[in-house]
């Protein structure tokens, strides 16, 4: 039997207010408030009972949504076409130059096309696998379900998905599965997926049912008697800061690796909107859960603020090696094949270097602390494609990854159809972000988070080409069902104007808090503290964690941040373009943040997926899951002078048995 809606919201709309009666409640849980009745039918049969609006009175309601990547501008499209009148925010220029655009290697559906046995119980079961058990198992049963509808989607809309001889379309396998569900592009899979969104978007903005707000900066949530009601942003331009005002607010801003200063991440994502969201009463959940990406040009100097994502799908056909000789110069065409190390084949033979990402970025980082990484650095292992290059043909490579070899040659000047590619992990995806129900919507009423800005998912750990599948399914296929039975059961305030004293407040906080970064008149640059920030939680939050080196991460961030408020120097004014100046506000939350990981990471005394502590390891050095005091999310509240507030929210796994993950 379903839940009924109504009662549904209810709940969901009184969470927040028992957290802050319950705020000393040691014992208190979340409730995700998930409909009841059997998995496999769960999300239709609750959709049937979600309130709907016809496109006249839709044509009443305002909807703001911040960020315009795939589940921004997926959103966005959806809902106007179903009549709402939508704001849409870009820190950018243009919706195209979102981060999805750098996605490289696919988006996974269980279409079987290859007849390998997958299916969309499969796919839920090596998600909820690879996240070493620590995420819903409602919520990634409906993603595996509604990602063969993606597909669908996006080929009506002209995305030119790679095709076999035959015409179908192709797929290739990611890492931590055993059969082939990710579809891909010959190019990169992100930008043409976004560009299909996008095109999407465009026909709504063209219609006159999204408003575009180019190079806007979101920086406040404004809530009204408890719920959304609007943004308060600052004009990238002209240093402007604006109210907003809306019937509900959707978050779509992305993940929050950048926290770590260098990441595979575009250099302008950041944290800010999900973070004064927090601030504002929605739970942050899982923070510290951020994935290493295996498959990254490693770093070449101190001076770097970007690294260069490669596909994990080069996986496929490369295999991964380091010298068995420790501290081994010699060029990788001079050791003879007796003198190889093949780690991951060696480690897992049912895998192989497909291990999911977790797995194979810890496996590389112990063989170059080792004394086995190779470069002129010793902190990188070879990818090498010699063996399928003369098994398969050198066109056969180049027609599955020439894009990818070309990027890598004109990045290293290297050939790596004549040497191997040097890989090392790097920080890619996160999956934690604002603790979201099963509707997408925050602790904060009205304030929905899709896309990577919610925890997600994916656990403790994502597979590979999961993100753009989360992303799409969230703004195509879910928020527009949830967000329109919410706004049923609210009626069109045409009285929220940005006059009110909320929205005055809330301008008024915002404008305060630039003038004091700008007064500051230190002699630091913005880069440089970002810099030494990343460094502390890379060595002290990064792939493996221990009690001794967060606690010391713990006593340090604050520090960094009595620099950033004594020392910070921002030239030029606020009341035109700076990027100076936008930094500044985005490092001012990735150092709350990065506090919030630390004590985040601490508190969970077990390893899991990503979250490696390395007190909590098998025999075989592998993650050691403590699922009778550990099951469960962790969702922070804010406290601005004190520790946060730890709430959880229990998991319950009725349709999969809890096991030690093997890839062996």
């Amino acid at each position: 039997m379903v839940l009924d809606s109504t009662r549904l919201y209810f709940y969901t709309s009184m969470v927040w207010f028992y957290c802050e009666v319950c705020i000393k409640m040691k014992d208190f849980i979340l409730n995700a408030n998930a409909p009841n009745g059997e998995l496999h039918t769960k999300w239709e049969n609750y959709k049937k009972t979600l309130n709907k609006l016809s496109s006249e009175e839709a044509n009443q309601y305002k909807v703001i949504i911040i960020g315009t990547g795939l589940a921004g501008a997926s959103a966005a499209a959806t809902l106007a076409e179903k009549g709402f009148n939508i704001h849409a925010f870009s820190y950018h220029e243009s919706p195209r130059r979102a981060h999805s655009i750098a996605a490289q290697g696919g988006i996974n559906a269980a279409k079987n096309y290859k007849k390998d046995g997958d299916s969309v119980m499969r796919l839920f079961y090596d998600t909820i696998k690879g996240g070493d058990f620590r995420s819903r198992e409602d919520n990634v049963y409906r993603l595996a379900e509604l990602s063969a509808n993606i597909i669908d989607q996006c080929v009506a809309q002209g995305v030119p998905f790679a095709r076999e001889y035959g015409g179908l379309l192709d797929n290739r396998s990611f890492g931590g599965v055993q059969v082939s569900r990710t579809f891909y592009s010959r190019g990169q899979t992100g930008q043409q997926l976004l560009l299909g969104a996008y095109s999407a978007l465009s026909r709504q903005t063209n219609a006159g049912k999204v408003t575009f707000y180019p190079r806007h900066d979101m920086l406040d949530i404004v809530t009204v008697d408890g719920k959304a009601k609007g943004v308060v942003t600052r004009n990238l331009l002209d240093g402007k800061v604006e109210a907003h005002s809306a019937d509900i607010v959707i978050l779509a801003t992305g993940g929050y690796s950048n926290v770590y200063y260098l990441s595979t991440n575009a250099m302008a994502s950041n944290v800010t909107a999900n973070w004064r969201a927090h601030r504002k009463g929605a739970l942050f959940a899982n923070p510290s859960f951020t994935q290493i990406h295996p498959t990254c040009i490693p770093v070449k100097n101190d001076f770097q603020s970007k690294l260069t994502l490669m596909s994990e799908s080069l996986r496929n056909d490369g295999r991964v090696w380091v010298p068995k000789k420790k501290n081994d110069t010699r060029k990788a065409g001079d050791i003879p094949e007796e003198e190889r190390d093949y780690y991951l084949e060696k480690i897992y033979p049912a895998f192989g270097n497909l291990v999911p990402r977790d797995v194979a970025s810890r496996r590389a980082k112990e063989v170059c602390d080792n004394g086995q990484g190779v470069g002129n650095t010793g902190v990188a292992v070879y990818l090498d494609f010699k063996k399928a290059i003369e098994e398969k043909g050198k066109q056969y490579i180049k027609e599955k990854y020439g894009n990818l070899f070309d990027m890598y040659q004109n990045i290293t000047d290297e050939n790596p159809y004549q040497t191997p590619m040097k890989i090392y992990p790097a920080v890619h995806y996160t999956m934690g972000g604002l603790w979201v129900d099963y509707n997408l919507m925050t602790t904060i009423p009205g304030l929905f988070s899709i896309g990577e800005s919610n925890f997600s998912d994916h656990g403790a750990n994502r597979l590979g080409a999961s993100a753009l599948m989360q992303g799409l399914a969230d703004g195509y296929f879910v928020a527009p069902h949830t967000v329109m039975d919410y706004l049923a059961k609210e009626k069109p305030d045409f009285s929220n104007k940005t006059d009110k004293k909320e929205f005055v407040d809330a301008v008024r906080e915002t404008e305060k808090d630039i003038k004091k970064i700008m007064s500051i008149n230190g002699n630091l640059v913005v880069d440089e503290i970002h810099r030494e920030l990343g460094k502390v939680v890379w060595d002290k939050v990064g792939m493996a964690r221990n009690k001794e080196g967060l606690e010391s991460a713990i006593d340090f961030i604050p520090k960094i941040k009595e620099k950033f408020w004594k020392n910070i120097s921002i030239p030029g004014s606020d009341k035109d373009m700076n990027q100076e100046l936008e930094k500044a506000l985005r490092l001012k939350d990735f150092i709350e943040l990065a506090e919030l990981m630390a004590h985040d990471a601490l508190d969970r005394n077990e390893s899991c997926g990503a979250h490696f502590r390395e007190e909590y390891q098998t025999v075989e050095n592998e993650a050691e899951r403590n699922d009778k005091e550990f099951k469960y999310v962790a969702a922070w509240g804010y406290n601005k002078n004190d520790k946060p507030k730890l709430f959880k929210e229990d998991l319950k796994y009725k349709n999969v048995k809890l096991k030690t993950r093997s890839y062996k």
